[in-house]
């Protein structure tokens, strides 16, 4: 990151995106038979700030919400989790958006999710309206391509927080291709390709790189993203492959690859958003690449071995010594709900 940005930081991480009030299923079953729903928020984005704010980072929730209760019940609840929310924008002419989803799993093909976000206030970001003082504010800038897909104004903001600019912050970019988002659905993979390259830190699937832009293969994505200094490629339960350049301009990519832990799941939600908040965390400690993933497997089976998106973080000290692990160790590892809270007891944390 640049050091005249790092100076002038006000925030650790600023997230940028849609947060939306979540609609959840009071018991399993199809959309038309769920009788009734609890209140919850969703958004990439806030996600990874919640998780970095209760890690103990200075992060920062940009977005746009209505000027309505939807919006109160999303800015007190993110704020709640000690983000501050002081840049959110209130529209008074757009809703903020709502979804309902079931309570099956994503994976499968009976989950159901009904979003109600079209004409959100969100959508109605734009580099005319957005808050570059707070934008840019920050070690780290953290951006999603949902947000590129919501809107063309959207789109504009993305790319113009995208390029190159004096003492611009670190960027991270979570690719998050969701096809069904795009209006012209062929349009999302390409600018997604642009604004991933133009990034200094790029998470994305293997999976997703695949059906995105037809690459197989960790070295194939990597071909076609070689232009962040670091790019993480997430493999499932085959963990993650991390390909980083190091800031001295010497050239050539670091490869490293961190193995998933074997995690008791709860819900299969808020996974890959933790993964990123648990990254970018100890990117901003300076940690080597194998912690930095190590700790990104970590959040992510916080948020597994509980039923919702998010979820209070693994104790530091207890993480860190939890990274430190040597590969045996790391790779018998097993982790069940409660291991947040276990602080390192043993019959919480398994070794096996």
């Amino acid at each position: 990151m640049s050091g005249s940005a790092a100076r002038t930081a006000t925030a650790d991480v600023v997230c940028l995106g849609e947060s939306m009030v979540t609609f959840l299923p009071s018991q399993p079953g199809r959309l038309a038979d769920v009788p009734s729903f609890g209140r919850g928020i969703g958004g990439a984005e806030s996600n990874v700030a919640c998780a970095l704010a209760a890690a103990g980072h200075r992060a920062k929730w940009v977005g746009r919400v209505g000027a309505d209760g939807f919006g109160d019940h999303l800015v007190d609840t993110i704020a709640g989790y000690g983000v501050d929310t002081s840049a959110v924008r209130r529209d008074p002419g757009r809703p903020t958006g709502i979804y309902f989803r079931t309570a099956t799993d994503r994976a499968t093909d009976t989950h159901e999710v009904a979003y109600y976000r079209a004409g959100s206030a969100a959508s109605a970001m734009s580099p005319d309206n957005a808050p570059y003082e707070d934008l840019l504010a920050a070690r780290i800038l953290h951006l999603s391509g949902i947000t590129a897909a919501l809107s063309s104004d959207c789109l504009a903001l993305l790319d113009d927080l995208t390029a190159p600019r004096d003492a611009r912050p670190l960027i991270s970019f979570d690719v998050n291709h969701r096809p069904g988002l795009w209006r012209d659905g062929a349009a999302g993979p390409e600018v997604l390709l642009a604004l991933a390259r133009r990034c200094d830190l790029v998470f994305v699937g293997e999976d997703e790189a695949e059906e995105a832009w037809g690459v197989h293969g960790t070295e194939a994505v990597r071909a076609a993203l070689p232009e962040p200094s670091v790019l993480v490629v997430k493999r499932g339960s085959d963990g993650v492959t991390v390909f980083s350049r190091s800031d001295d301009g010497t050239e050539g990519d670091t490869v490293t690859t961190v193995p998933s832990l074997s995690v008791d799941v709860v819900a299969a939600v808020g996974a890959g958003d933790a993964f990123a908040a648990g990254f970018l965390s100890a990117t901003l400690r300076d940690l080597p690449v194998r912690d930095r993933a190590r700790h990104g497997h970590l959040m992510a089976a916080a948020v597994l071995t509980v039923p919702g998106d998010l979820t209070g973080p693994p104790p530091r000290a207890y993480a860190d010594r939890l990274a430190a692990l040597d590969d045996d160790a790391w790779g018998t590892l097993r982790l069940g709900p409660g291991w947040t809270l276990a602080a390192g007891a043993n019959e919480e944390v398994r070794v096996t």
